[in-house]
């Protein structure tokens, strides 16, 4: 029998004012179902009785989990590939403005197959990536020949060491979300910048979906975001936001998940109207970003 977390208060900020929203089925591996809960105080939402830690790498074994296995199978992985060459640049010039460096010491983490370590080494960068999953390591090695580290190996980093710390899309995953954070705050230079990139359930693919958002991912994101609850667990934690970057393709692609999800079937028009309609919410609030980057440096 799998041992589950269940959470009598809010796991962000500690308020008991917390409530189920509605229940999602996890449509990747397990097909059960989860509740996602809300915090009334910081808006925070989270996913109640997740597995434990040791137990929900079972959760994380499937072909269709792109992030592990680089598969290219099925037209919404390939078209995430095909989006993922142009993202990975992106985000190599964003890091390069935000940490004002041409060439730095880069800790990413959750690094998954290696991706973006490997571009920013091709940058000149000096990269350690931290990623659990067995098989991702493997991958990085054989399409990188990257070494990834484990993530425990994160306690035996040097503090005031790193220009940089990524989490693109991991944060959501992490169980020991206060434990990891304060982490980052030691390791990270006075002078350096987190970077973290989440789901935002504020955007308007989130409110069209509901259950069916493919961005709640249960069980394996733990956690889901809204701008407010993130600004609120970076001040606990002696950080301060800096600045909200926009996802612009993570609409198009949670839509078309979230279709197949919701009908059963792909429909690539709808999911690609919704994506539209999403982003161009945005435009003038970044905040309302079907994903979003949160540039962070310390107080």
């Amino acid at each position: 029998m799998v041992s589950k977390i269940h959470y009598n208060q809010c796991s962000s900020c500690g308020s008991a004012a917390i409530s189920p929203v509605f229940i999602c089925k996890d449509h990747t591996v397990s097909r059960q179902d989860f509740e996602v809960w809300k915090c009334g105080s910081c808006t925070f939402r989270f996913t109640q009785d997740v597995p434990l830690e040791p137990e929900i790498s079972a959760y994380y074994q499937s072909q269709e989990y792109v992030s592990h296995s680089d598969t290219r199978k099925g037209l919404v992985n390939r078209l995430y590939h095909y989006v993922r060459n142009f993202t990975l640049k992106t985000k190599r010039n964003l890091l390069k403005n935000v940490t004002g460096l041409q060439h730095g010491v880069l800790l990413d983490v959750g690094a998954g197959t290696g991706a973006f370590a490997h571009t920013m080494q091709r940058a000149g960068w000096t990269v350690t990536g931290l990623e659990p999953d067995t098989t991702a390591r493997e991958n990085a090695k054989k399409n990188y020949d990257l070494e990834l580290d484990e993530l425990k190996n994160l306690h035996r980093l040097q503090n005031d060491f790193f220009d940089a710390i990524t989490l693109w899309h991991v944060l959501e995953h992490v169980h020991d979300l206060h434990g990891y954070l304060e982490r980052f705050f030691q390791i990270l230079k006075p002078t350096g910048r987190l970077v973290i990139a989440v789901p935002n359930y504020c955007s308007y693919d989130s409110e069209k979906y509901r259950q069916y958002w493919a961005a709640y991912d249960v069980p394996r994101h733990l956690y889901h975001f809204s701008p407010k609850s993130m600004e609120v667990l970076l001040e606990k934690k002696g950080f301060l936001l800096e600045a909200v970057k926009p996802m612009w393709f993570d609409s198009f692609y949670v839509s078309m998940l979230s279709e197949k999800y919701r009908n059963g079937k792909g429909n690539i028009l709808s999911a690609f109207c919704t994506g539209l309609v999403s982003n161009i919410k945005a435009i003038n609030d970044t905040k309302k970003c079907s994903s979003v980057i949160y540039i962070i440096r310390k107080k």
